[in-house]
């Protein structure tokens, strides 16, 4: 249509350079563009379990262990995290986790990797002598109360549990010390204790209690607690998938943190975490002050580079190499023990806010361009986009399988202000494909993309409307509008070829 081939050549030029002309502090060269289709992406590189496995210590590299072997496709890699976990498991005295990890392998690392009964006898022998050991002493601490004593006592016996994989009465025992805690940091030894054991049960609800227990003695509280304090916030915040306050509180691990949380959570892990839900759920400029102005935070994204330049490549508008940094990262982190529920999700919203960001600068997008810049068909991108006019996170004028005409807003009180002050009315009346001439107060619409809510008030250079797009039923029929008269669901206006 003439309407369609009026489109200023720059603003079909700016769409074909990925919308980055038309975005605030985006690099608008062709130098920058050139730059960006030469930076090397990162390829889908098979994990390397060992140095994953390095990064922790304790029950939790164990864990993580067992849940790669779990959920990984590929047998080498599995049977490798196995082994690794088997070895792991022989240094400690968790006899049961040590059984179900023989039975996973399953004979298939050779003798060498087989049920060691022997040891397993061995150690659940010491074992009972300890816990004897440990109920003499406790029963003696309590006879003479020494509330110090019986605090410590209630602790070993923490300790002794949790070595042994009875993670419900270490948590117990743990928190048993809180009636006996003299000082403050013996608070704050009770609090981080609780924590570990209930990241291990996957009890986020008691993480989420005890970091808010140890907060209130500040006085104890030096920079590494304060760290790891955050890490355990943002782990509880992430599998509540309030994805905003876990990206603030990882955004707040300050550098103190290093290695010392090795037995939850490593560096590595903040920087990831706290990367993906920032870009899922933060606006431009929180994402430009928060995150990377955040010198901190810099710190931790420097060990990650893959997600350092996804979200560079996101705030830059350069949507394809984004998309291609999540797409190449995606497989490892299925196999992350705290993110792998939350993947899809994270994704979901990460191109959400890309695809709403693209159309942003635009009076018009070419929905040709934009489906060849987020890797996709037209017919899925109209789904993706129709689902975001819906929830009202894009304002559109219309929707046609060609052109998406995007709305100028402002307020207005019965919805949204759309200054048309630079087309004619004939023009307007032709994109809409309005099937007949204007004859008085009426016109009719011609079946097409369906328009809920819309309501229309003309005048010389404005035109008012307020309407959500979704899809149109067949046995709908014919609608006819008045000019200033609110319209029930649904009216149809055609697409454009």
């Amino acid at each position: 249509m003439d309407g369609e081939d009026d489109a200023p050549k720059s603003l079909m030029e700016e769409m074909y350079a990925n919308g980055i002309e038309g975005v605030d502090d985006a690099p608008s060269s062709s130098t920058s563009t050139t730059i960006r289709k030469n930076r090397p992406i990162i390829s889908g590189e098979q994990l390397d379990i060992e140095a994953y496995a390095a990064l922790y210590s304790g029950r939790t590299k164990i864990m993580r262990l067992i849940f790669l072997a779990d959920h990984c496709d590929n047998s080498g890699m599995q049977l490798e995290a196995l082994r690794m976990a088997y070895d792991e498991l022989k240094k400690g005295e968790n006899t049961q986790l040590f059984r179900e990890v023989v039975q996973k392998i399953d004979g298939r690392l050779g003798p060498n990797y087989s049920m060691d009964a022997t040891w397993c006898a061995m150690v659940d022998r010491k074992a009972d002598q300890r816990k004897d050991k440990l109920e003499s002493e406790l029963n003696a601490y309590r006879t003479n109360l020494i509330k110090e004593s019986i605090r410590m006592g209630y602790n070993d016996f923490g300790d002794f549990y949790y070595a042994h994989g009875a993670l419900g009465d270490a948590f117990k025992s743990y928190v048993r010390t809180r009636d006996y805690c003299t000082t403050s940091k013996h608070i704050i030894q009770m609090c981080l204790s609780a924590i570990l054991v209930s990241i291990e049960m996957g009890q986020f609800a008691h993480v989420t209690s005890y970091v808010s227990k140890a907060e209130q003695t500040p006085e104890a509280l030096d920079p590494p607690t304060i760290a790891k304090l955050r890490c355990a916030a943002g782990l509880a915040h992430l599998e509540a998938k309030k994805y905003k306050l876990a990206a603030r509180k990882f955004l707040e691990v300050g550098p103190e943190l290093g290695n010392s949380y090795s037995e939850v959570i490593a560096p590595q892990d903040v920087a990831t975490y706290g990367g993906l839900c920032a870009l899922a759920s933060f606006d431009r400029t929180e994402l430009k002050n928060k995150v990377i102005d955040n010198i901190n935070f810099r710190n931790f994204l420097e060990l990650v580079p893959e997600v350092r330049e996804l979200i560079n490549d996101f705030y830059s508008s350069h949507y394809a190499s984004c998309l291609e940094y999540l797409g190449n990262l995606k497989s490892n982190l299925m196999l992350d023990i705290h993110i792998h529920d939350h993947v899809e999700t994270l994704y979901d919203q990460i191109r959400s806010k890309a695809l709403i960001q693209y159309t942003h600068p635009f009076v018009s997008v070419d929905m040709r361009m934009m489906a060849d810049a987020f890797k996709t068909s037209v017919a899925g991108l109209e789904k993706e986009l129709e689902s975001l006019i819906t929830d009202n996170q894009i304002q559109v004028l219309f929707f046609t399988t060609v052109l998406l005409f995007l709305s100028f807003v402002g307020a207005c009180e019965h919805g949204f202000v759309h200054d048309f002050s630079n087309i004619s009315s004939n023009l307007i009346c032709q994109l809409i494909c309005i099937s007949s001439v204007i004859n008085g107060k009426n016109f009719t619409l011609s079946f097409g993309t369906c328009i809920d809510h819309v309501f229309i008030v003309k005048s010389r250079k404005t035109i008012k409307v307020n309407f959500l797009i979704s899809k149109p039923e067949p046995s709908q029929t014919l609608k006819t509008v008045r000019w200033g008269s609110r319209v029930n669901p649904c009216l149809y206006i055609s697409s454009l070829e």
